[in-house]
């Protein structure tokens, strides 16, 4: 079997389709990766290489783009895509590009994040109206897909109530392959996202970090396009790094924070789990759905509720051990084998012909 799978080097996306496609590999099916957006690093480039072919379509990713009509190449790109590389399965990792595929190979659109939900999520309300075409469009893609997927319950139930046409969401976790380990803990707290982005909430971080005995280094660009988006004053920025820094720093780190709003699932707080750093999330309902009782939650947006979370760790070795523990014994709960096994029996599933117009 060979799957067409599209990735995207912008975010948490690029991690999910590697470990992904290595996933894949032991279960003997070859991945082909099909790049969008701003293409990455030549180190990263060469990374992707070594795990599955890979072609840089150069076509742009939909939360970028002013207009439904800068998209109009993605679906007849990947449809020549499928025929070019033989690909039984085609896996979209958005459910716009799904939209208007004339493809007969099997369509999988897995919904990681969108505007819809974000809006939802962080600002409460339905999308603007000059972005309206997107949820028409991912609605569209949903249509188009023999199964619809989401990483967590919590965003498949979003996604449901923002796109009720949508139809039955299934789950399939995100995984991480294995983390840095046997480092010596250090007393800091870390903190992964992109930051220029709303939904991260910066500003609760920073206030956060005002009020911590032990230093919030936060990781992750707080520009957008050249453009500052947020600011921090009292956590310790360390800009935009490599992955493998940031795995290093979370595995040693003593605590990690998350005072995010939007979160379909949390690659960052899984990785600093696996690490073993004790977790301290915002009350949000993925971060319930996955961390339960291995995770000390505050208030998303309290500020003085997550200082004092981190403070009750910092000060207590045994209580920081215990979580941390707990942590990590969840976090092998995702890994890249089990995703694979889910995937490709999602691949391998009968589906009925589709009358496509």
């Amino acid at each position: 079997m060979r799957v067409l799978m599209t990735c995207d080097a912008a975010g948490g996306v690029w991690t999910y389709a590697l470990d992904l496609a290595r996933g894949l590999r032991r279960q003997g099916i070859d991945t082909v990766l099909a790049g969008f957006g701003a293409p990455p690093s030549a180190a990263r480039m060469a990374e992707a290489r070594a795990v599955a072919d890979l072609r840089w379509t150069g076509l742009p990713l939909d939360w970028t783009v002013p207009d439904r009509a800068d998209l109009a190449a993605v679906a007849p790109a990947l449809d020549a895509l499928v025929a070019e590389t033989g690909a039984d399965v085609l896996q979209v990792n958005a459910p716009s590009q799904a939209a208007g595929l004339t493809t007969r190979a099997r369509v999988i659109a897995v919904t990681h994040s969108c505007v819809v939900t974000w809006f939802r999520a962080v600002r409460g309300s339905n999308v603007p109206p000059a972005w309206r075409w997107q949820r028409d469009l991912n609605a569209v893609g949903m249509a188009r897909a023999d199964q619809v997927l989401a990483p967590s319950r919590a965003h498949a139930d979003l996604t449901a109530r923002c796109y009720p046409a949508a139809g039955p969401i299934g789950v399939v976790p995100n995984a991480i392959a294995t983390p840095a380990q046997g480092l010596h803990r250090q007393p800091f707290v870390y903190a992964a996202a992109r930051w220029w982005d709303e939904g991260k909430d910066a500003a609760t971080l920073d206030a956060t970090a005002a009020l911590t005995d032990w230093p919030v280094l936060a990781f992750g660009p707080v520009a957008r396009d050249g453009v500052a988006a947020a600011a921090f004053h009292h956590a310790k920025a360390q800009g935009n790094r490599p992955h493998a820094d940031l795995r290093r720093a979370a595995a040693e780190a003593g605590i990690f924070v998350s005072p995010s709003v939007y979160e379909p699932f949390g690659l960052a707080a899984l990785e600093a789990a696996a690490g073993g750093a004790a977790l301290v999330l915002s009350d949000i309902p993925t971060y319930r759905e996955i961390w339960a009782d291995a995770a000390l939650f505050a208030p998303p947006g309290d500020a003085a509720a997550f200082a004092a979370r981190i403070n009750d760790l910092s000060r207590n070795d045994q209580l920081r051990a215990r979580l941390a523990e707990a942590g990590q014994r969840r976090a092998r709960q995702f890994c890249p084998d089990r995703q694979a096994r889910a995937m490709a029996a999602l691949f391998g599933a009968p589906h009925q012909e589709r009358k496509l117009a």
